[in-house]
């Protein structure tokens, strides 16, 4: 059975997590039981005890009620977890689960971004059929529920004819995985890419799959028409929009700028995403304060990918990078833009490791972007704000109500859990641990051109 390496958790219907951390910033509770957590103290750790019941969090309350048994006065089974920490399950809103694990066939030759494109490219045309998809999917949708991820959203390449091929693929999974991730899908591809009689295709393709529509925002000759001409499908389809916007270290790639601007013109009313926006922490104070106060306006919300970012940006070969390739986290939240964290690419041509761990995301994160002294409400950056972001409201928060998809790490405090990679976490699905064997990467090994 599962153990925490503190006290093991019983696979029961009905039982008390006693002693446990939790994050302040990621409980949803009665006035009550947060009354003591000081209003500019997100980052308080609660100690608190947890009731699970049919597969439900029946009830919290703090452990300074009564931390012994002796207080339970139920005939019902206690685990005594000695402080660890009990977070939500993660949601991962950027991630590319059709182009994961490709890395032993189709490695960057140089790790550079443009490397990236034409490997994956060529990749694609040459072996991205329906089995090989439904193979590296599944993979990853394993390991991502191993980790504890309750709710993704993934990327799908979507030029022709691929699209054809991966949304089938994709709705056949998110049917197949309902109740254990949540998936959702957005389209990527070039925005010149749906210039033409494709763009209508394609937003049919995306609306029949209950998906949302996403496009690479470069910068290209009649940036303006064709950003409205995103605007147009997106409003007649009636599409979300999730977009990878500004993924350079250029200062002239103002993208961003300009979907804020046309998405206020023509207040446009449904939710958009950007991603990576890394060329904004190149440019000077003044363009970056002049698009932020756009951001903010269009109610666009921000997703960065710090391991992939700092992977590929500022990379030339025998010369150390200059900078980290991440976007203005910081100043987003300091002016009331929704932000979040992810994990972009898995093995890949765009970054050569990762395997859909969002803790992981959350600890390079916390390094990268400087999220810490204080810690505050970042956690909440790989669980409640992207659930809120892709309209997930019952994930990545405990409250009394909620299913209890709960991940139990041996770290006690921030200190802890940030410095160790929290292998020997806990995942518990509607209240009952799972197993946590990651699958194998040999069973890959047929895809990856192995006998």
């Amino acid at each position: 059975m599962p153990d925490t390496g503190i006290a093991t958790i019983p696979d029961a219907p009905r039982y008390w997590l006693n002693n446990a951390t939790v994050p302040a910033c990621l409980v949803d509770a009665n006035a009550a039981f947060l009354q003591d957590v000081p209003a500019t103290d997100a980052s308080s750790l609660l100690a608190t005890d947890i009731l699970i019941e049919d597969g439900k969090i029946a009830e919290l309350r703090p452990t300074s009620t009564g931390s012994d048994s002796s207080s339970f006065t139920e005939d019902i089974t206690i685990c005594d977890l000695d402080g660890a920490m009990v977070w939500p399950g993660f949601v991962d809103m950027h991630t590319h689960l059709d182009k994961g694990h490709i890395w032993p066939r189709a490695a960057n030759p140089d790790g550079t971004f443009i490397g990236a494109l034409e490997t994956a490219a060529t990749d694609r045309i040459a072996r991205w059929n329906a089995e090989d998809i439904r193979a590296r999917m599944d993979f990853a949708l394993r390991s991502a529920y191993t980790h504890g991820t309750t709710a993704i959203r993934t990327h799908l390449d979507s030029s022709a004819p691929q699209h054809q091929i991966s949304w089938p693929v994709f709705t056949e999974f998110r049917q197949e995985w309902r109740g254990r991730i949540a998936l959702q899908a957005s389209s990527i591809i070039g925005i010149d890419g749906i210039l033409d009689e494709f763009g209508t295709e394609l937003a049919t393709t995306v609306a029949r799959h209950d998906g949302v529509l996403g496009v690479v925002t470069y910068m290209i000759d009649g940036m303006e028409a064709a950003i409205d001409r995103m605007f147009d499908l997106a409003i007649h389809h009636c599409l979300d929009l999730d977009l990878h916007v500004d993924e350079t270290g250029d200062p002239g790639a103002v993208a961003l700028r300009m979907v804020a601007e046309r998405a206020v013109a023509r207040k446009f009313d449904g939710r958009i995403v950007a991603g990576h926006c890394s060329s904004l922490a190149c440019q000077d104070e003044a363009d970056i304060d002049a698009t932020l106060d756009l951001v903010a306006e269009a109610g666009i919300a921000v997703v960065s990918l710090p391991m992939c970012n700092m992977y590929l940006q500022d990379r030339t070969p025998g010369r150390t990078p200059r900078w980290r390739g991440v976007t203005l986290l910081h100043e987003m939240r300091a002016r009331g833009i929704a932000v979040a964290v992810a994990s972009d690419n898995t093995r890949d041509p765009f970054y050569a490791y990762g395997d859909l761990d969002p803790l992981e995301v959350f600890r390079e994160a916390v390094r990268i972007l400087h999220l810490d002294h204080p810690l505050g409400d970042w956690p909440s950056a790989i669980t409640r704000w992207p659930a809120d972001i892709i309209g997930l409201p019952d994930h990545g928060r405990i409250a009394p109500g909620l299913p209890a998809d709960l991940v139990v790490c041996r770290g006690r405090n921030y200190s802890e859990i940030l410095s160790r990679p929290q292998s020997d976490r806990t995942v518990l699905r509607d209240g009952r641990p799972i197993a946590r064997d990651l699958p194998d990467y040999r069973e890959l090994d047929l895809h990856m051109g192995k006998q």
